[in-house]
């Protein structure tokens, strides 16, 4: 037995041998491309080798790369080679880093070689190719849903990639309906569009010190915009980014000046962003800006009395359900009367009072110990602002009163962007604030009270923990954080996920899988370490989509379409949780993946996967 073990293992090794080949062979071979580099340690000589072997690359495809290279004058011919090498260097440090290795020679007079066949080099910019058609469907389903914001940043960061990819001018995409489109020429439409369909209105002023605030209602073809960036012009210079929310957006100016006639510019290069995603973020430094010529507009007609009432557009709110107000539903959740809210209603004015006046006394005795660590987290750091009077609701639910919403601007330290949240308090048995949250969208809202054959506790306690869950990387809240994940919860970073079953509608194998897998403890402790390095984190959700398990009673499974900023890191990508709420009181994580990409074979992991 043994002898027949070392034979295979003998002749296994001498097929390696045979297959190899030399570094001369390779180099003289011109199905391969190849860079050698020399330094005193392997790590400088990696870098180099990676370097030269980009440049044999920038040679064989550079005639590929028409929009680059096409319309140069001779004045201009070193700046296109420059502006060439640094987009091929994108490559470099992302896919070139897979490319085969060959150390000549080791420390303290490295030699390294790295190389590639020349039949392998198209797939090196497969990769680039998914991402610039993925931003592009992320735009298209975006812009359906009035996410202006959205659908613009996916577009232009669509157009950007374009210029990093060999033949970008002749990549297609099929349009809504069915017609093959260039992304070139198409993109550029598709935002005029956007832009020629926004509208802005001013909706009421108010005037608090030196301080004018215009609340502003924005709308898409004829919708309030889910969500829409923009500065304007004060008469010296251009703000910092707003954003708005729900179709309704600020303007600040000093108390004497005027907004009629005020320039807006749609923000649309989401430059600042751009870190989420380290291959965009070296595009948009390697190309230059595309300028879209049709994203400034103009406030018209004339500026409201300060104190005037909002009219109806852009002011509408997330209902969570087509119910009468006082009526009690079939789980006890029930919406108050004005009778029985009148409590709530009087703690939520003295709220107003303190915030308007900057006297946060009183906030004391009207919030429990949680509750004012929240409100100081959220109200006082983010140096929130009241934009117009609210409509509130008070729903009861398991002794808890939700009370929705109401609407704020918010700035906080270490983020130059000023950006409109509707707030929702909870509110304990005794009328006291017992928590505070960012609501969520109203497409996010109605996603989940439209499933009605879920009861209505568990729609409810959906809501506030999707809302809680969001507020609390703001706020970071890490003992929330690590009382909702359960002990042995399973936690998939960076997943890289490939399905080997024959059937691919059948659950994957845990052999199919391949992650980086944390336990809770080392999740926490990253996120304490997390919590600690930044000022200010900020998860935005841009779509949501929740099942129920057929197994396990009320096990559901949320995936999110996540974006994440912080002062220091950002990223995008495709959240997945997998929460027990049997008890309603203490919702339970038992799964959460994360995923940089939708994975090509399978696509977003979900509950069938577990």
């Amino acid at each position: 037995m043994k002898n027949k073990l070392l034979l295979t293992v003998i002749l296994n090794l001498a097929c390696l041998l045979a297959g190899a080949q030399s570094v001369e062979e390779i180099q003289t071979d011109p199905a391969y491309i190849w860079g050698t580099g020399n330094a005193s340690t392997l790590r400088k000589a990696d870098q180099e080798a990676l370097a030269a072997l980009t440049s044999q690359i920038s040679t064989s495809v550079s005639s590929k790369f028409e929009q680059l290279t096409q319309g140069g004058t001779n004045g201009d011919e070193a700046t296109v080679e420059e502006t060439f090498q640094s987009v091929i260097n994108t490559y470099s440090h992302s896919t070139l880093t897979n490319t085969r290795r060959i150390v000549i020679q080791n420390e303290p007079e490295a030699v390294v070689m790295r190389y590639i066949k020349v039949s392998e080099i198209q797939r090196i910019f497969d990769g680039r190719k998914n991402k610039i058609l993925d931003f592009t469907a992320e735009a298209q389903k975006a812009e359906q849903r009035a996410q202006v914001a959205d659908a613009l940043r996916y577009y232009y960061w669509a157009l950007v990639l374009l210029q990093s990819y060999p033949d970008g001018n002749y990549l297609t995409t099929t349009d809504d309906q069915g017609r093959e489109q260039l992304l070139a020429t198409w993109i550029p439409r598709q935002m005029d569009d956007i832009f020629a369909h926004i509208e802005v209105d001013m909706e009421n002023v108010q005037v608090e010190g030196g301080l004018k605030t215009v609340t502003l209602g924005i709308s898409y073809k004829g919708q309030p915009v889910r969500n829409y960036d923009y500065t304007y012009f004060d008469g010296r210079d251009w703000s910092n980014i707003f954003s708005a929310k729900d179709g309704r957006g600020i303007v600040e100016l000093p108390a004497l000046a005027s907004a009629e006639g005020l320039q807006l510019r749609t923000e649309y290069m989401f430059e600042g962003e751009a870190n989420i995603d380290n291959e965009l973020a070296e595009v948009m430094e390697a190309v230059e800006p595309i300028a879209m010529r049709r994203c400034n507009l103009q406030l018209s007609g004339p500026e409201p009395q300060p104190g005037a009432a909002p009219s109806e557009a852009g002011m509408e709110t997330a209902t969570l359900a087509a119910a009468d107000t006082a009526a009690t539903t079939n789980n006890g959740m029930r919406y108050l009367p004005p009778t029985e809210a009148a409590p709530y209603a009087a703690t939520l004015a003295c709220v107003e009072q303190a915030i308007r006046s900057h006297d946060y006394g009183a906030m004391d005795t009207l919030c429990t110990e949680r509750g004012k660590q929240m409100f100081d987290g959220l109200v006082r750091y983010g140096k929130a602002r009241i934009l117009s009077q609210p409509a509130y609701e008070y729903l009861e639910c398991n002794g808890e009163v939700t009370c929705r919403s109401l609407p704020m601007s918010f700035h906080f330290e270490g983020n130059d962007r000023t950006f409109v949240e509707d707030v929702v308090f909870i509110l304990n048995k005794e009328g006291k604030i017992d928590g505070l949250s960012f609501a969520l969208n109203k497409p996010a809202v109605d996603d989940i009270m439209n499933q009605t054959a879920w009861n209505d506790t568990v729609r409810n306690v959906l809501i506030n923990f999707l809302e809680s869950y969001k507020t609390a990387y703001a706020l970071k809240r890490y003992d929330y954080i690590n009382s909702i994940f359960s002990d042995d919860a399973l936690i998939i970073t960076g997943s890289v996920l490939k399905r080997t079953a024959a059937n691919e509608n059948q659950p994957m194998s845990a052999q199919a899988v391949k992650y980086t897998r944390q336990t809770k403890s080392e999740y926490m402790k990253k996120l304490r370490h997390i919590f600690r390095s930044n000022e200010y984190i900020n998860l935005r959700f841009a779509d949501n989509q929740v099942r129920k398990s057929g197994v396990g009673g009320e096990v559901y499974g949320i995936q999110i379409k996540q974006d994440y900023f912080s002062s220091s890191y950002g990223d995008t990508g495709y959240l997945f949780l997998m929460v027990d709420l049997n008890n309603p009181k203490e919702p339970v994580i038992h799964v959460r993946t994360w995923q940089p990409e939708k994975d090509p074979d399978f696509g977003l992991i979900d509950l069938s996967h577990f």
